[in-house]
């Protein structure tokens, strides 16, 4: 093999050794709630663009069922456009494997969980590759989204943003959640809702009457309800099923049933509604 070859060789297999640096990597997020059982070491993905730099940054939290391919599948989208994007597991430090049956997360699970969404934005802020203004988003995906709107909303009047974050995308959030925040809300930062129309598992109806609740600053809400569309509408290829066994919150008791699978139509108004939403809160470099 000739030397220029060899050269040839050697800089392509530098590029390639590059460009997987920068592809899926596994990260740890240092979690402490000030006590033993708040204190966490929680295992994430991490999704970076390539090129130099530092870059606008959006976390990823999943549902009752955990990490899903419809978080990765967005996570490597939002790579795509220019942002870093870090999918975080919740469960598999607290020995949580699915929390989508009869055992459907109450209030208690939720507040702690919603410690991760804190760190994370620290974590982030840490980080060489993430902008120096800590120009980052979180997404909170049904349960991850109840969870979100204990940190996307409050009913205190002191409405500073929490750690970093400058925007939050609740995809198909279970508003629930936010039962037991009081009578009056009030957005701590610019926040985007989608919902389906045929939502039977978080029903867009309960996140419209949270909204109802929204008493000042209600423009920094911007809300989407997909027609036709089911829980898990970004679930591609999945087609549309019921489940028997699923804790439901919107039903009496809390159980049982949904239905849930993919609506195309409503991913590719998702997927542009979610572009343009960060373009305008953070914009990638």
């Amino acid at each position: 093999m000739r030397l220029r070859e060899v050269s040839g060789l050697l800089v392509m297999l530098t590029l390639v050794c590059a460009a997987s640096a920068l592809a899926q990597q596994a990260v740890r997020v240092q979690i402490d709630g000030g006590s033993p059982d708040l204190k966490i070491d929680i295992p994430a993905q991490l999704y970076r663009p390539a090129g130099p730099g530092r870059f606008a940054a959006v976390a990823i939290f999943h549902g009752c069922g955990g990490v899903g391919a419809n978080n990765t599948r967005m996570a490597e989208l939002l790579k795509s456009w220019g942002y870093v994007a870090l999918v975080v597991d919740s469960f598999t430090s607290r020995g949580i494997k699915d929390a989508c049956g009869r055992n459907w997360p109450m209030q208690a699970d939720a507040e702690k969980r919603a410690i991760d969404i804190d760190a994370t934005s620290l974590w982030l802020g840490e980080q060489g590759y993430v902008d120096p203004k800590l120009r980052t988003a979180f997404m909170g995906y049904s349960y991850g989204g109840g969870v979100g709107l204990l940190r996307a909303f409050s009913s205190r009047t002191d409405i500073r943003v929490p750690s970093g974050w400058r925007a939050a995308i609740l995809v198909y959030p279970d508003c629930a959640l936010a039962d037991a925040m009081g009578p009056k809300l009030r957005p701590r930062l610019p926040t985007m809702i989608a919902m389906g129309e045929k939502d039977d598992w978080t029903p867009a109806s309960q996140c419209t009457a949270l909204l109802d609740r929204v008493t000042v600053d209600r423009n920094m809400v911007e809300t989407h309800i997909y027609p036709d569309a089911h829980h898990s509408f970004d679930a591609l290829g999945l087609p549309v099923r019921y489940l028997e066994g699923v804790g439901n919150r919107s039903k009496p008791g809390g159980c049982c049933g949904a239905h849930y699978g993919a609506n195309e139509a409503a991913w590719n108004s998702f997927t542009a509604n979610t572009k343009a939403f960060l373009a305008k809160h953070l914009a990638p470099r």
